[in-house]
């Protein structure tokens, strides 16, 4: 009897331990809800991008600059508010070890929303290439003339703005290292 009872004691504590160990969110990946309702919904993965259902609770996010609390369910969250247009969105969310941020642009088109995750090394490469191109080819200023104009009309009319750009970059440079 003696065994028993410590047997299922050792059991209950182990149960308990188990249940009390504090959930983080490492990395992330964002989608349309299920519903298609214009929100979208954060899912919390591992490093192999599996989803973890683990996850349960509020977490506290940043999208472009606005903080919200988003609750958890089965590794799944969504965002409270609808997109109205195409924009671009910077994720950012901060737990006990590290911060987490994410570049998207998110299409939205009749049939949904389409998230397009924008890498920082990009937003790295791809000026210092056109610089470079500009710089050897005084002829082609006119190509960096018309990507300043695209640069400035996303800017104004999609939500890009230089703070993002920058953040996102150097969150991949501070991941690289």
């Amino acid at each position: 009897m003696k065994k028993i009872f410590s047997s299922l004691l050792i059991i209950l504590t182990t149960l308990c331990l188990a249940q009390a160990k504090p959930q983080y969110i490492t990395n992330f990946t964002v989608k349309e809800n299920l519903t298609q309702n214009g929100k979208l919904a954060i899912i919390a993965v591992d490093s192999l991008d599996k989803p973890m259902e683990n996850i349960n609770g509020t977490f506290v996010f940043n999208l472009n600059g606005f903080q919200q609390e988003l609750a958890f369910h089965d590794g799944v969250a969504v965002v409270k508010h609808p997109l109205e247009s195409s924009t671009f969105v910077f994720f950012k969310h901060k737990n006990q070890e590290k911060s987490v941020g994410k570049l998207y642009y998110i299409y939205k088109s009749d049939t949904g929303l389409k998230p397009v995750k924008i890498y920082g090394m990009l937003l790295l490469l791809i000026p210092a290439i056109i610089l470079l191109i500009a710089y050897s080819f005084k002829r082609f200023l006119s190509t960096f003339v018309i990507l300043a104009i695209l640069y400035f009309y996303f800017s104004y009319s999609k939500g890009l703005d230089l703070s993002k750009i920058l953040e996102s970059t150097f969150m991949t440079i501070k991941n690289l290292i």
